[in-house]
């Protein structure tokens, strides 16, 4: 290691910890979404689990079976049960940073989203009504989206400390996440996977997934790259570890030294200052643009998946085995591996530029994609005509919603850090 250029990050060590809080941020919330099956027929009947078991046998290939009002407003009730927390804690974490420490943030938000998810995994085995299912179901809902926000916030604004390229693996995690989680419904799907069986591997997964990201939050400042970047002043890591290497000599003589003087010197040495704190106006005013894109970009996207794009039905499957396949293909993995590949498309092309007028435009642009799956295919219209009946209009829809998602959010998260000037 030289001066100049800093420690190296050894064996990819950083930038695999990032990546995997990145799929810990989003895989929970993304096995969640794809539970929505098993969800609905829980709220089926009085006998919810006799319902459930009945649906297993099948595995949902093809019984209708009569929706109740809880079943037809679940996937309504749930997207705004996301997106207002989402939206509320988003805007809160510019507050919330400089009154809770980055680790009781991370940390306590990981904590509390594994709660949530043992606790749902052990209700997939306990019998509830379904009104009483329904409400603890929302409140699940819109815990995990709050601590959800707050952490992604977290994350990011961690990831800012280090080079521009560290943003990338948080959203390669989180791209991955959506694409594993769809992957698992399909093979649950082809594996005849009992319904309520499929539910709970996934929340189980889900715990598992957490407990690894709250492991690698633990390790992470024991690595000098990121004990390195994670200073203001790089000479402050300098001084940091001439400080350690000076305080195991002074433990060493420590018994020689009368009151232990030159070891309370050498504890006044300032790693931070304190009084360098920008204020949050100050900033909002430099990065306004590119917040509001982000909030935009994602408003639009959780408000049309998949509480829409999930109600849409296959027009040329028929009977055949495409009609099981239709949603979890065409909606789930279609959109989370273009998705994906639009967030991968920032490490080769960032067009337009950061003060281009044309980025916002694009980003307002996506509200059109509302009324498209609107006009799509839908289970029950009643007001609006179906104009893109088949599957292929639907397909083309979701891959430029999914590419755009994906790139216009990776775009301004990586401009965002860049419009402030750090001292």
């Amino acid at each position: 290691m030289t001066a100049k250029d800093g420690p190296q990050d050894r064996y990819k060590g950083v930038w695999l910890i990032f990546f995997m809080l990145g799929l810990g941020t989003l895989l929970p919330w993304n096995f969640f979404m794809t539970a929505t099956q098993y969800f609905s027929t829980r709220l089926s009947d009085a006998q919810n689990t006799t319902a459930v078991d009945r649906l297993s046998e099948v595995n949902g290939t093809g019984i209708n079976l009569p929706r109740t009002y809880l079943q037809a407003k679940f996937n309504n009730f749930m997207t705004l049960c996301a997106m207002l927390p989402l939206l509320i804690f988003t805007c809160l974490n510019s507050f919330l940073h400089q009154r809770i420490p980055q680790q009781v943030r991370i940390l306590g938000s990981l904590v509390v989203i594994g709660l949530v998810f043992l606790m749902t995994a052990v209700l997939v085995k306990i019998p509830m009504e379904p009104l009483p299912f329904f409400i603890v179901t929302m409140v699940k809902i819109i815990l995990i989206n709050s601590f959800g926000a707050i952490l992604q916030g977290s994350l990011f604004g961690l990831a800012g400390l280090l080079p521009a390229s560290y943003t990338a693996p948080i959203m390669s995690g989180q791209g991955l996440a959506g694409t594993f989680a769809a992957l698992a419904m399909i093979c649950a799907i082809a594996t005849g996977s009992p319904l309520e069986d499929s539910a709970f591997g996934y929340f189980i997964t889900a715990c598992v997934v957490i407990l690894l990201a709250i492991g690698s939050y633990i390790v992470l400042p024991r690595l000098d790259f990121f004990r390195y970047y994670s200073m203001k002043d790089k000479t402050e890591y300098r001084v940091h570890e001439k400080h350690a290497e000076l305080e195991t000599k002074m433990d060493l003589i420590k018994k020689d030294e009368p009151n232990g003087v030159e070891k309370n010197k050498l504890n006044t040495v300032p790693l931070h200052n304190p009084n360098q704190k920008p204020s949050v106006v100050s900033i909002f005013k430099k990065i306004w643009v590119m917040a509001l894109s982000v909030c935009f970009v994602f408003t639009v996207t959780i408000g049309v998946f998949p509480s829409i794009t999930a109600e849409v039905d296959s027009y040329i499957a028929g009977e055949t085995e495409w009609k099981k396949y239709f949603i979890p293909v065409a909606c789930f993995l279609m959109f989370n591996v273009s998705d994906w590949l639009g967030r991968s498309l920032t490490a080769f092309c960032l067009w337009p530029g950061m003060n281009s007028r044309l980025l916002p435009f694009m980003v307002a642009l996506r509200v059109v994609f509302i009324p498209l799956f609107m006009l799509c295919n839908l289970r029950s219209h009643v007001y609006l005509p179906t104009i893109f009946q088949h599957d292929g209009w639907y397909i083309g829809f979701m891959i430029l919603f999914s590419v755009s998602n994906g790139y216009l959010a990776s775009l301004c998260m990586c401009f965002g850090p860049k419009k402030v000037a750090w001292p």
